[in-house]
């Protein structure tokens, strides 16, 4: 069973993270490089998932999110990349750098307050998931940010101060990829395959809503 939110809280040191507004999945990268650097997750990653969420619609409703305007941090985004990581037994953390609820969270408290249950008549706005192991996403992620430009080739949102990301066979973009989020490619049920496909499968495996505590509740 998971801890408390205070005992999860006192259990893990944060480590200084860099965030650039409008480009979570960046974000992402390099906070998983910074927990396992720092030896707040495994050396190798092996500890972490990147997740995305997105939809068919790629409309999906949040709250605790820090770019809201409301008070609730209700916001609905196109998009948007979490880190989950696997702590001891059947325990795990959310790192969500644009949330405002406690850093890091109890993965189903953060889900409790995050992905709230929907009205029957907006089940095209339910949050599918796409989950990834860290490890293969930081060998084969790239971005050369051009979903920031507009049609003139301006930026929407300043970009980060970094280098671009470059994924280690020399691919400069396929966030595209990952960011491709279908219905249609929602898998039916959960057994061993489908989490090795998550070991294995350069962009993991996409998973509904009720799916996903049960799938790191059975991670070996």
């Amino acid at each position: 069973m998971a801890g408390t939110v205070e005992e999860d809280m006192h259990a893990v040191e944060t480590p200084r993270l860099d965030h650039t507004p409008f480009y979570c999945e960046e974000n992402v990268y390099l906070l998983c490089k910074k927990l396992s650097s720092t030896g707040v997750a495994n050396a190798d990653s092996s500890d972490l998932f990147v997740i995305f969420v997105s939809n068919d619609r790629k409309q999906i409703p949040l709250w605790h999110q820090k770019a809201s305007k409301s008070e609730d941090g209700f916001i609905v985004w196109d998009y948007h990349v979490i880190c989950v990581q696997r702590k001891s037994g059947t325990s795990c953390i959310v790192w969500d750098l644009d949330s405002d609820l406690p850093f890091p969270s109890p993965l189903n408290f953060y889900l409790s307050e995050t992905v709230r249950p929907l009205s029957p008549h907006l089940t095209e706005y339910q949050r599918l998931f796409r989950v990834i192991h860290a490890p293969m996403f930081i060998r084969s992620f790239g971005s050369d940010r051009r979903h920031m430009k507009d049609s003139e080739g301006n930026w929407q949102a300043p970009p980060p101060l970094h280098d671009t990301i470059v994924a280690e066979d020399g691919t400069v973009h396929n966030l595209n990829e990952y960011m491709e989020i279908r219905a249609v490619d929602l898998i039916v049920i959960l057994d061993d395959s489908v989490v090795n496909g998550v070991y294995s499968q350069k962009f993991g495996i996409i998973m509904g809503e009720n799916q996903l505590l049960e799938f790191f509740s059975l991670l070996p």
